[in-house]
């Protein structure tokens, strides 16, 4: 059975399980208002918290993850899963997609501030309070030019049967520039204040903001982007 941090709940009627991916140094408790509020909408919500808070290698997290899908799979009986990735746990998730066949298990794909084409490293310092990146794998990987994102960003950005929505915010502090949280190749991707231009949403806020939500809760419903301006 998934671990500790999962939290099932009501089923939307043949809808799929909802796994969250929390971002580098998100315990899971963090996401538990998200899981709430899709739990309010009737998803049976998860939460997946990075192995060591995603300070390690994003590749294996991302095996880490694979199993924690099939097991997802397993105790629901779901065919397929939708996954809202906060940050890095889009990276993690994307590179499963990808990379390890995960394409198959997943029906919709939501990333929040994931800085899908990397980020000035000094960006990933300043907002965790770092000296430098020495030694921490994750935040190497994460700028702009790496080897991991080369292999990531090497041809197609939405491959398989998957519904890609990224959704990002103009005042991300950890994601610059924050274009670099978009995917090209039929992505749909949402801006909040391309919407709602006087809305002011942080990076750890895309977790918690009703805009936001609004967003999330029409790409599981596979609504057309109609952000509600005015959600709390």
């Amino acid at each position: 059975a998934p671990a500790a941090s999962t939290t099932t709940t009501s089923t939307t009627a043949g809808g799929a399980p909802v796994i969250i991916v929390g971002g580098l140094s998100g315990f899971a408790a963090v996401y538990e208002p998200l899981a709430a509020r899709l739990r309010g909408d009737g998803y049976r919500a998860f939460i997946y918290e990075l192995p060591g808070l995603g300070f390690g290698d994003i590749a294996a997290s991302a095996r880490a993850f694979a199993g924690y899908v099939d097991q997802v799979r397993a105790s629901t009986g779901a065919a397929t899963v939708d996954v809202v990735a906060h940050s890095q746990g889009g990276l993690v998730a994307r590179h499963y997609l990808k990379r390890l066949n995960g394409a198959r298990a997943v029906g919709r794909y939501i990333s929040l501030g994931s800085p899908q084409y990397g980020t000035y490293v000094a960006n990933i310092l300043a907002f965790l309070g770092l000296g430098n990146c020495a030694g921490i794998v994750s935040c190497q990987q994460m700028a702009i030019g790496s080897a991991f994102l080369a292999d990531l960003n090497d041809g197609d950005d939405t491959p398989g049967p998957v519904r890609y929505t990224t959704i990002r915010t103009i005042q991300d502090e950890l994601v610059r520039p924050v274009g670099n949280a978009a995917l090209a190749d039929g992505a749909t991707n949402v801006l909040i204040q391309a919407w709602c231009p006087v809305r002011v949403v942080g990076h750890l806020g895309l977790a918690f903001d009703g805009t936001t939500y609004s967003v999330i809760r029409g790409a599981l419903a596979d609504a057309p982007v109609r952000p509600n301006c005015f959600a709390l």
